[in-house]
């Protein structure tokens, strides 16, 4: 072969990694573009989840303040039924057992996910 057969050769290896590469290139653009969307939606699914738990934290403490205000005004003495008394206590009792259940369940789920090999 002669020099001219081999630069040749070689120049066309050369532009066909070129198109590969700018394929390749396209592709993980396109990979980006559509990982930009997937964070505008994991944005909006973690506002979502910590409007949930806002939301229950809140009725949670709810529930905890409500038994509070009713044990109080037993203790002075006021016409508040023990049964009633208790009942939301353990209402309140309940709801924060169930959340930090919950709460545990989701950052068990995290950690898992965290350490998937990928």
């Amino acid at each position: 072969m002669s020099p001219v057969n081999d630069a040749n050769s070689v120049l066309a290896q050369i532009r066909s990694y070129q198109a590969k590469i700018s394929d390749q290139r396209a592709a993980v653009t396109n990979d980006l573009d559509g990982a930009s969307n997937t964070t505008s939606q994991t944005v909006n699914f973690n506002n979502m989840v910590g409007k949930a738990f806002v939301d229950s934290m809140r009725q949670v403490n709810s529930l905890q303040s409500e038994a509070n205000a009713m044990m109080t005004k037993f203790e002075m003495g006021e016409d508040v039924p023990l049964t009633d008394v208790v009942m939301s206590m353990q209402k309140s009792s309940l709801a924060f057992e169930a959340t930090l259940q919950v709460r545990n369940k989701v950052l068990k789920a995290y950690e898992d996910i965290m350490n998937m090999p990928v």
